[in-house]
């Protein structure tokens, strides 16, 4: 798809879903495709949208129209939970069994062996390229930060930040045991992530101290005004009750800033009223949450039959509550999450991807309803970006184009001609080559 070269042009025929456009007008929502999309017209200006109308009700102009023909025009993506730190290791650490205590020791032996500034610089730089050429134009990493760790990812992360200031917003979050925050290394650490303008983060599992490791935690925040992103229940134990914890601790502790919790897997198997109880706290305390399909699927209920160590079907998705969540008015996102790595083997750090299964995972159609938000403008809203993941007059023009007209067409393809439009002009990144990693990974094949 060609682009006008002006500082000024419109894009006619361009299916939005209804649900992403910022101050929508109620006349609009009678126009809404089965499928929730409104056929607009929109006009881009000095890198911002400057008219938006229904298809045909824009006043006539001669300047230059690119006709999108159907194809769906989305905002530009959020992704909210990553690991760039940790990418790109596959080939050199994989996760031999499949399970969750396989990928925590491959990647443990990762980190001990091969993080270098150099290495990790590779692999988060080769992350984010993908990222910006796939539409991605916020995103929000967890570091690994015990140790030496911090001294690595954090410095590498200021760098990068710096370096993609004008492509990729970035922010990042420290991620350690929680019991890590209970030592003196814990508190420098929280002084690290508030000189860096991070998040404090870590992982929370279900343990007999865990009540005085969140207080630590949260006293920390609120002594630096940082806001928290803890890992939550990635596990099946119906007992596993971290994110009712958190929460709990959230409201004992009066916590206003803001609280994201991510994975969150154990609540899809708890008691309904264990549910219902869970849900009351996170909606009072105003807590977010992220889910990460990809990779739960991928993980959760990996196991092996005896005695011959042979693979078993997994009997459940792994993913948390995403439709109980939203319609308790608690908000919910989906994200990238593990990429090419012992926690997940495959990924592009392409956001449609994660939409595309998060749909299909946990049925999230019939109808899309608001879903689309939960990759563009509510993980934005969470990371405090106010004009970001949504299409509106006033609003910059970061846009993503499609040729795909309805939601099954564009999710059926993977959209690989889609165009990205940032600050309303057409950007020509293509996804990096997988050899500009073999400096870093190659030598370490099969070792």
């Amino acid at each position: 798809m060609l682009l006008p070269e002006t500082d000024r042009y419109r894009l006619t025929n361009a299916h939005i879903p209804f649900c992403l456009l910022e101050r929508a007008r109620p006349e609009w929502a009678e126009k809404q495709t089965r499928d929730g999309s409104v056929l607009m017209d929109v006009e881009i200006a000095s890198g911002a949208i400057a008219q938006l109308q229904p298809a045909g009700h824009l006043d006539r102009s001669d300047i230059p129209t690119t006709d999108l023909k159907g194809g769906q025009l989305w905002p530009c993506f959020v992704d909210l939970h990553a690991h760039l730190d940790k990418g790109h290791i596959w080939e050199r650490s994989p996760n031999v069994d499949g399970t969750f205590a396989g990928a925590l020791e491959a990647a443990a032996r990762d980190s001990e062996t091969y993080w270098t500034p150099e290495d990790v610089a590779a692999r988060m730089e080769f992350g984010l390229k993908c990222s910006y050429a796939h539409g991605t134009q916020a995103l929000r990493t967890h570091l690994d930060s015990a140790g030496k760790l911090a001294d690595i990812s954090w410095e590498v992360f200021k760098t990068l930040r710096e370096q993609w200031r004008d492509r990729l917003i970035l922010q990042a979050v420290s991620l350690a045991s929680l019991d890590y925050y209970l030592t003196p290394e814990g508190e420098k650490l929280a002084d690290r992530v508030a000189e860096a303008g991070g998040i404090l983060g870590g992982v929370a599992d279900m343990n007999p101290d865990i009540d005085r490791q969140l207080d630590r935690v949260f006293s920390l925040a609120k002594e630096r005004n940082l806001d928290l992103d803890f890992h939550a229940d990635e596990n099946g134990d119906p007992e596993s009750i971290a994110l009712r914890t958190i929460a709990e601790t959230a409201l004992r502790q009066q916590f206003q800033n803001s609280i994201i919790c991510g994975h969150c897997c154990s609540l899809a198997v708890q008691s309904t009223s264990a549910i219902a109880e869970t849900l009351k706290v996170v909606r009072e305390a105003r807590i977010g949450i992220v889910s990460l399909p990809m990779c739960n699927l991928y993980l959760q209920d990996r196991q092996y039959s005896e005695p011959r160590h042979r693979p078993r079907t997994p009997k459940w998705r792994g993913v948390t509550l995403l439709h109980e969540l939203q319609q308790a008015g608690i908000p919910v996102t989906v994200a990238s999450d593990n990429c090419r790595d012992p926690f997940y083997a495959f990924g592009d750090h392409d956001v449609l991807e994660v939409f595309k299964m998060s749909v299909r995972i946990a049925h999230l159609d019939r109808p899309y309803g608001d879903w689309p938000r939960s990759v563009t403008r509510t993980p934005a809203d969470l990371m405090g970006l106010s004009d970001v993941g949504r299409v509106g007059v006033g609003l910059p023009a970061n846009l993503i184009a499609f040729k795909g007209r309805n939601f099954s067409e564009l999710l059926s393809r993977s959209q690989p001609d889609r165009t990205i439009i940032r600050q309303g002009a057409f950007i020509s990144a293509s996804l990096p080559e997988y050899s500009e990693l073999d400096p870093a990974i190659a030598p370490h094949f099969g070792k």
